[in-house]
């Protein structure tokens, strides 16, 4: 016998896919929206299993909460952008090097495999603007697509579940209502 559960998460956040391209033969058309800096109400679900049961559970839903507060704290209301998307610099200059590039150097890099600013280089008398915006900025190494999203959380929350022994079954990301991208491990 087996054992699903899943538990949903709401989160508002940006993003561009730059890397975008069409086939109007099949968009009926040629616009290339989503290359534009925009944003979401995403949801994700995260679906667990097991085997066994601890206590009659697969495992307690609160064991996510540490989910929701990353979420929260990292991408609700966040802008998300690869170090590659070629306006990466009109974004983030500050934290470039003389080619444009990103400076690992002054970023600070988390274990989930993102970056922030690193606002402690930036001048003491910088503009409430200016901090307001690299503090909404969050960089990934990867275009933020629906299914570069799903896998890389799917990743984060698998690696963390396991210290509870709970496996994840998948990771379920939505971008619209009516857009969904679905990752199985």
């Amino acid at each position: 016998m087996k054992w699903y559960i899943d538990k949903s998460f709401d989160f508002c956040y940006g993003h561009r896919v730059w890397s975008q391209k069409l086939d109007s033969k099949f968009s009926l058309d040629s616009c290339l929206a989503c290359r534009h800096l925009h944003g979401h109400q995403g949801r994700i679900a995260i679906h667990l299993e097991s085997d066994t049961l601890q206590d009659g559970m697969v495992t307690d839903f609160k064991h996510l909460d540490w989910f929701k507060a990353w979420l929260d704290a990292v991408l609700d209301h966040k802008f998300i952008i690869d170090r590659n998307d070629p306006l990466f610099f009109d974004l983030m200059s500050h934290f470039c090097d003389k080619e444009g590039k990103m400076d690992e150097a002054l970023m600070l890099r988390h274990e989930e495999g993102y970056w922030l600013a690193n606002l402690s280089i930036l001048p003491q008398n910088s503009p409430d603007a200016l901090l307001e915006k690299y503090q909404g900025i969050v960089v990934v190494d990867f275009v933020p697509t629906s299914e570069n999203l799903t896998a890389w959380i799917a990743h984060i929350v698998s690696e963390k579940m396991r210290e509870l022994k709970v496996k994840v079954k998948a990771v379920e990301f939505w971008e619209t209502p009516k857009s969904h991208c679905r990752v199985e491990l």
